[in-house]
């Protein structure tokens, strides 16, 4: 890792760093946004690390003052102290740094957080399962807590152009990529992309239980059809958050008819969407792509919620 800075988004890959370095027995900063008034590149509760090697992986900005936050994490590495808070912008000592967008980010750099606490909350965002971090904020009442949830999965199965662009324009977008296909080829052309394995779909058969949770969405981009109709069978019986389909207005009353002539409930096909896409009537491969994986963002929420500990809710 050469570069000064690597920009990664979701908690589970900072705090995956920050598991390499415990391992490594390499000392670091845990860098939180536990405050933010007005505008913000980051939402509260986003983490960075910073290594003594002046790595820095994770944001705070969009360059503005990310320079600065290496430089002052590196520095707390050489005293004695274990955490400190910074300001930025409206309020901030640094009046030579500012905010473009306004405001102000307060941020918490903690110079020896807990490894058990690291170690144990990205073993469960890995499991895929939720977990809470606690960061004790020096001279503040209480502690900020934060719920973070395990990186959006995006399953896409399909087959050809459109296919290939979803799943680019997926993982781009911070998602993990889970790719099935009939076709070895198109299989090829996306394996070097995802960190998951693809699956290649002998039959229409071959797939009867997805791994699909409730921070997952699922994508059928067949123009075959005959592909999908056991695939949303299968994911209509997990909990995942949406479900979409290409094809148009017509081609999907026609599948949402086989389906029901199948078995499937009408209010279980309520949670079909198709066509899918925020743009209708596209016809080049890309702007299906980015059109499709934008309505499956839509779908998502924040994965990190603020929570109050009890002792700040005893205080206010």
């Amino acid at each position: 890792m050469s570069e000064p800075h690597v920009y990664t988004e979701h908690a589970v890959d900072v705090l995956g760093h920050a598991v390499d370095l415990l391992n490594a027995g390499q000392r670091f900063v845990l860098i939180t946004s536990v405050g933010i008034q007005g505008g913000a590149a980051r939402e509260v509760g986003s983490l960075a690390v910073v290594c003594e090697s002046g790595i820095m992986v994770g944001y705070m900005s969009n360059g503005c003052i990310d320079r600065d936050i290496r430089l002052q994490a590196r520095s707390l590495l050489e005293t004695d102290e274990a955490a400190k808070t910074l300001r930025y912008g409206e309020g901030s000592p640094f009046f030579d740094l500012k905010l473009p967008c306004g405001g102000s980010l307060e941020l918490l750099l903690n110079a020896r957080p807990d490894p058990e606490a690291i170690r144990t909350a990205h073993k469960k965002l890995t499991g895929r399962n939720a977990t809470l971090i606690d960061h004790r904020v020096p001279d503040a009442t209480g502690i900020a807590r934060f719920l973070y949830s395990p990186k959006p999965r995006l399953a896409i199965a399909g087959r050809g152009a459109v296919f290939r662009a979803t799943v680019q324009i997926a993982e781009a977008a911070g998602f993990e990529t889970l790719t099935f296909s009939p076709d070895d080829a198109d299989l090829e052309a996306i394996k070097h992309i995802s960190a998951l394995n693809p699956v290649f779909m002998s039959s229409p058969l071959a797939h009867q239980n997805l791994p699909l949770d409730s921070y997952s969405g699922f994508l059928t981009l067949f123009h075959d059809h005959d592909w999908e109709p056991e695939l949303l069978k299968a994911a209509l019986l997990t909990d995942v958050r949406f479900i979409g389909c290409l094809g148009s207005h017509q081609t999907h009353q026609q599948r949402l008819n086989n389906l029901l002539a199948d078995g499937v409930d009408a209010q279980s096909l309520d949670r079909l969407k198709g066509p899918i896409g925020l743009v209708p009537s596209l016809r080049n491969a890309p702007s299906i792509a980015v059109s499709a994986v934008a309505q499956v963002i839509n779908e998502f929420p924040s994965s990190i919620r603020s929570l109050r500990s009890e002792r700040q809710e005893k205080a206010a």
